[in-house]
C-alpha cells in the first residue's frame, strides 16, 4: 500500500534567531527538498508552508510561515519532515525507497521467491539491493539491467534474473 506522506528529512537544529531551521535531507540531493512549498510533520497531520528554502553545505535551511522566533523553531527540532506524494512526479523507472522496501524478490523465470527487499544503498557504479531470505540470510544484488527485470509496485514484486552463483553455491 502506498503511503500518502513520505519521509524526506529530519529537522536537526535551529539556525539563527528568526526561526530558520536546519533540515537533514533523506533524499538523493538537498536541492530536491528545496522544491517543495509545503512540508508536513507528524506523518502528515500538520502542514507547514515553506517561505524560503536553500541548501547550505549538506543541509537545507528552511523558514516556515508562522515560525518566527528561535524558541518556536526549537520546538520542531528532531521532528521528521514529510512530503505529500502527489506533490512530486518521478521519472519513469525511478521509485521512492519507501515503496521498494518490503517487496518480494522473485525469480522472473522460475517464480522462486528469494526473500524481501530490506535495504538499498548506492555504490560508485550502481545501486545495490539487500534481499533478506526467510531464514535471515542477506544477499546483495546489483541494480543493473541484467539483473532487475521488472519492479511491480501493484503486485508487490521485484522480478529479477540473478547472476550465476548469487543465490546458490555455484563457483
Amino acid at each position: 500500500m502506498e503511503k500518502k506522506y513520505l519521509e524526506i528529512g529530519k529537522i536537526v537544529a535551529v539556525h539563527g534567531l528568526r526561526g530558520d531551521l536546519r533540515i537533514q535531507p533523506w533524499c538523493n540531493t538537498p536541492e530536491f527538498l528545496t522544491k517543495f512549498r509545503k512540508l508536513y510533520l507528524h506523518k502528515g497531520e500538520d502542514c507547514l508552508k515553506v517561505e524560503k528554502s536553500g541548501v547550505h553545505k549538506n543541509v537545507v535551511l528552511t523558514h516556515f510561515a508562522g515560525i518566527d522566533t528561535r524558541e518556536a523553531a526549537a520546538e520542531l527540532v528532531n521532528c521528521v519532515v514529510y512530503i505529500d506524494r502527489k506533490d512530486v512526479r518521478l521519472p519513469k523507472g525511478e521509485y521512492f525507497v519507501q515503496d521498494l522496501l518490503g517487496l518480494d524478490v522473485v525469480d522472473a523465470d522460475t517464480d522462486r521467491v528469494y526473500g524481501k527487499l530490506t535495504d538499498i544503498f548506492e555504490t560508485g557504479a550502481n545501486g545495490v539491493y539487500t534481499v533478506t531470505s526467510p531464514d535471515g540470510t542477506e544477499t546483495l544484488i546489483p541494480v543493473i539491467d541484467d539483473v532487475i527485470v521488472k519492479t511491480d509496485l501493484k503486485t508487490g514484486k521485484l522480478l529479477i534474473r540473478p547472476l550465476k552463483g548469487l543465490f546458490d553455491d555455484e563457483n
